[in-house]
């Protein structure tokens, strides 16, 4: 199973000071998209509230992570786009730290939407997991230097398929999981953080998926449970074992990822379906099914007690987790389509459209109030990251940190 797996050098392990505002992965470090304590502006323009832009080698729809004072950020390039990229950010200025390239080993085809450097990095505080649609992954420390690295189609040559793969990795504990589906060869892989090492594998139902894994936290670590989405529906693995759970089995979308929110699983199924689960029974108890609830592209987004929801349309709803009911809705600018999934920061949610366009949303009230809209006229397709009283924004050819003064 190491066919391409190299340990370079000893492990260097740099100590993150670890303030809780970081966001260490897809949809923040709990997979939740949610910074409660932030303070953030609402509106923004080039004279305003653009605290720096850096430009980027290459294109992707992966969104930037946050680890302590520094951004980290993937790209791919060239003809085929098989050049990776790994590039890290101070937070305050904007100017590049450092920047380090690799080959790809897999396929790099993909949709012209889409681009290799489409799922987003992770980070356990300590290490960055940089995985990209040719399914390598590759693990560095905070200041670039490479620890190993995996072609997991060396070992799994069948997983890949035309449009490209766009699952992102979640770190739980010392183990880093990847979610690899194609129609030919579907699995999941939990590695050492450390050494790259397979601890586990399982098989995963054989169909495109680009899905992402949501992280559930249990009272202590050994409750912990990370859940993996498909068209068949959920399914649980203990992140350090690869041991199931438990599973769902009614079907879900294979795009939008579901929602999470400390007990209660918002999953894009028949529309949306609402679970909980109690972690002292095998199975996760379903709450209601609402088919009118169905998410476009972005993830539904829960936060205390509501779940909102972007469809096609540019509709932002916002419902009940307790019993689906709807509760307001408005309409966003939705200018393009949308592709990023909302952020949610300070009691205000950001929807980001893909021609660079968004709009606030303050929660709270008995109807969302759009409280700010602003153009950066640049294409955005990936999750924007929020930490330290800043939202950082990819487009397609710069990141960008918007905050207040």
């Amino acid at each position: 199973m190491l066919h391409a797996t190299w340990k370079i050098g000893g492990l260097v392990c740099v100590l993150a000071v670890l303030t809780g505002a970081d966001w260490r992965q897809f949809r923040g470090t709990d997979t939740s998209s949610v910074a409660s304590n932030e303070v953030l502006p609402t509106s923004w323009n080039d004279k305003e509230n653009i605290a720096w832009k850096a430009k980027l080698p290459g294109r992707g729809l992966s969104g930037p992570i946050v680890v302590g004072d520094r951004v980290y950020i993937t790209a791919s390039s060239g003809h085929h786009q098989d050049r990776l990229h790994v590039l890290s950010f101070d937070a305050a200025s904007g100017k590049q730290v450092w920047e380090r390239q690799f080959w790809a080993t897999g396929r790099t085809m993909c949709h012209n939407k889409m681009a290799v450097a489409t799922p987003q990095p992770a980070s356990d505080g300590q290490r960055i997991f940089a995985f990209y649609s040719s399914n390598d992954l590759a693990c560095l420390d905070l200041d670039g230097n490479l620890l190993w690295f995996r072609g997991l189609t060396y070992d799994f040559p069948n997983a890949s398929n035309s449009l490209g793969m766009s699952s992102s990795p979640v770190v739980v504990g010392d183990t880093v999981i990847a979610q690899v589906e194609s129609d030919s060869e579907s699995f999941a892989i939990g590695l050492d953080v450390t050494t790259g090492l397979q601890r586990w594998k399982v098989d995963r139902p054989k169909m495109s998926n680009w899905t992402s894994p949501v992280i559930m936290f249990g009272k202590t670590s050994a409750d912990d449970v990370v859940v993996l989405q498909s068209g068949k529906g959920l399914a649980a693995f203990h992140p350090r074992t690869g041991a199931t759970a438990w599973t769902f089995d009614e079907g879900a979308s294979t795009i939008p990822s579901t929602g999470v929110s400390g007990e209660y699983l918002l999953v894009p199924s028949n529309g949306l379906t609402a679970l909980k689960v109690d972690s002292t029974s095998k199975n996760p108890q379903k709450l209601w099914n609402e088919s009118k609830l169905g998410p476009g592209t972005p993830s539904p987004v829960v936060v205390e007690g509501n779940v909102y929801i972007l469809n096609k349309a540019g509709v932002l709803t916002c419902a009940a987790v307790a019993d689906g009911k709807t509760l307001w809705q408005q309409r966003v600018n939705a200018k393009g389509g949308l592709c990023a999934t909302p952020v949610v920061g300070g009691g205000h949610l950001y929807v980001f459209n893909e021609e660079g366009g968004s709009t606030v949303v303050k929660l709270g009230g008995e109807k969302g109030e759009i409280v700010g809209s602003s153009e950066l006229g640049e294409q955005i397709l990936a999750t924007p990251a929020i930490a330290n009283g800043a939202i950082y924004v990819r487009s397609h050819g710069n990141l960008i940190k918007i905050a207040g003064k």
